[in-house]
């Protein structure tokens, strides 16, 4: 059976991610006693505060860890993916797993990413907003016509059910208007710091060029799918990881994409169930376990061993 495993992105993070498994296997601690940070990365994840975990400058190096922690428990399992991708964030995860570089490597990669995000935009310039069930090439179209109102784009294409637009407030604003007078029914603003995956990163994207540039970024072992292509990519990874921060993220097309190369089951791994719910609403019929404890790890091993 071929697997596909997913990692997860940003928002997914809640205080106690990955204790549970770090009690319980040596994998675990294993993975979070190896990440080096400027701070301590497993009470963040174990013990929080909140409002600090939930800060961009801390979430994504602690997201990156625990996925990796619980990916080496299931790698320990024997449960092994013929393809990885992962959404914007848990495309470092991916990356990492599929051996670009080491865990404390990317942890500290997106440290630095994530608080070049944090201050990429003053606050309350931009902002993000989820497209509920509505037309892919409508929400497009309308994004081109608010141009004059400023940068709207697509940031995510998540599933058929959310598009994610991104931009600055008063074009986002008027996309929004515009949207619900073609009959867009929930539009659903994000709690983000800024309008990531935009145009509006493109100095940010320079700063993170600048991070990547001192790391060697090894050749993935495994078939790793990227975010700005929604496929497979054999170019430079240091330049597509640059161009992601800024552009658009095709989630649904790189779940595709495996299904087409007849991947029967998908793993997410990481906090949370968001891409789980994506999956669902691309193709029922392909069963998807999301493993973040214990438990569903347990239910991951009994459906698929």
């Amino acid at each position: 059976m071929k697997i596909g495993f997913l990692f997860a992105g940003q928002g997914t993070q809640s205080v106690g991610m990955g204790k549970e498994l770090y009690d319980t296997y040596s994998e675990a601690k294993e993975v979070f006693d190896s990440v080096k940070l400027d701070y301590d990365v497993k009470e963040l994840c174990f013990n929080g505060p909140k409002e600090t975990l939930d800060d961009t400058a801390y979430s994504q190096s602690a997201i990156l860890t625990t996925s990796m922690a619980i990916a080496n428990v299931v790698k320990s399992k024997g449960i092994d993916p013929d393809y990885v991708c992962g959404l914007s964030l848990g495309e470092y995860s991916a990356l990492c797993y599929a051996g670009a570089f080491s865990v404390n490597e990317a942890a500290n990669i997106v440290r630095k990413r994530g608080q070049i995000m944090a201050n990429a935009l003053p606050k309350g310039t931009s902002k993000m907003v989820a497209v509920m069930n509505f037309d892919k090439d409508i929400i497009k179209e309308t994004c081109e016509e608010v141009k004059s109102e400023g940068v709207c784009e697509i940031a995510n294409y998540n599933s058929p059910a959310q598009i994610v637009i991104t931009g600055e407030v008063k074009a986002v604003d008027k996309a929004c208007e515009i949207l619900k007078e073609k009959g867009a029914r929930r539009l659903i603003p994000l709690n983000v710091s800024g309008a990531f995956h935009s145009s509006l990163l493109e100095e940010a994207s320079m700063e993170l060029n600048e991070v990547l540039g001192k790391y060697e970024i090894n050749k993935p072992s495994i078939p790793v799918l990227y975010n700005v292509t929604g496929g497979e990519y054999d170019g430079d990874i240091k330049e597509i990881l640059t161009k992601q921060i800024k552009s658009s993220v095709y989630f649904m097309q790189m779940v595709e994409y495996m299904i087409d190369k007849d991947v029967e089951a998908f793993v997410e791994i990481g906090p949370g169930k968001v891409l789980k719910g994506f999956v669902r609403k691309i193709n029922k019929n392909i069963p998807v376990y999301s493993v973040e404890d214990n438990k569903s790890l347990e239910e991951m091993i009994g459906a698929l061993k």
